[in-house]
């Protein structure tokens, strides 16, 4: 699932490509993907300008020059595509929604099984995003911040990082980066975590996904046809889809455990338990 280093990473992409330009037509290849039908979404979006591309926890939000938003949330698999002609082997209809904009450029929206993107309302779209927790470089996030809101939890350390509630934009992939890099088990029951170790998972927490995003994040479909930059940072995971490889800090094998039917790769000898 991309995460807020993909999402941030399509944030920065896609700002110069669409803002300012206008929606010349929209094609809708499932109506589950959107939240009202199809000739009503296109009503409505075709001759909108988008004015800018925001990004809150693990959706992007297209602002539209009418005051509604393109609410975009892409789940499990979900990905963006940008150029005048679908990826290579590709046609337009096997995209759930594709946006043409005046230029010519179409903006590729797929992968969208699960995913949605909803035409909604300022005011709906703040209700439907007022449940997520602080974006992790939220400046009143701060290390007591931080650290007070893990101190509401009793699970284990992983649930908490990915539980949007709490913090918004991390999870599968960064959680376990994340523990990684502070040297704490992501099986790590909250109760015993010294005050250090919240210390080193907000320190870890910025570092990751900066590096992250930095990187294109871990997605493995290109932006646009000469796309070099999405992706990149795939390689540079240390944990995460990592088992059995020799961990890059001390050469033990990473290790893969299953809890609550959510997968944690993380290295035995060097991650401790609190």
């Amino acid at each position: 699932m991309p995460e807020w280093p993909e999402m941030d990473t399509y944030r920065r992409l896609l700002s110069p490509l669409v803002c300012g330009r206008t929606i010349a037509a929209a094609e809708v290849n499932r109506e589950k993907t959107i939240n009202e039908p199809t000739a009503e979404f296109q009503a409505a979006v075709i001759g909108r300008t988008v004015l800018f591309v925001e990004r809150r926890g693990k959706h992007l939000l297209f602002h539209l020059d009418d005051g509604n938003r393109l609410l975009l949330h892409l789940m499990l698999g979900g990905w963006l595509y940008y150029g005048t002609e679908p990826e290579a082997g590709k046609e337009s209809g096997s995209y759930q929604v594709v946006l043409t904009f005046e230029d010519g450029n179409r903006l590729f929206f797929g992968g969208l099984r699960l995913g949605y993107l909803h035409r909604l309302s300022a005011k709906s779209a703040l209700e439907h995003l007022k449940p997520l927790g602080p974006d992790p470089f939220d400046p009143r996030l701060t290390p007591e911040a931080f650290a007070k809101r893990l101190g509401t939890r009793r699970g284990r350390l992983k649930s908490a990082l990915v539980d949007q509630k709490l913090i918004s934009g991390v999870g599968n992939c960064y959680s376990d980066e994340i523990c990684f890099d502070a040297e704490v088990q992501p099986t790590a029951a909250i109760p015993e975590l010294e005050p250090e170790t919240k210390l080193r998972l907000y320190r870890s927490m910025r570092k990751v996904l900066e590096e992250a995003a930095e990187n294109g994040g871990y997605m493995d479909h290109k932006f646009t046809a000469d796309d070099t930059f999405v992706g990149g940072y795939d390689n540079k995971c240390r944990v995460y889809d990592r088992e059995g490889e020799a961990c890059v800090r001390c050469g033990e094998a990473i290790r893969l455990e299953i809890v609550n039917s959510r997968k944690m790769f993380y290295c035995p000898s060097c991650q401790k338990a609190h």
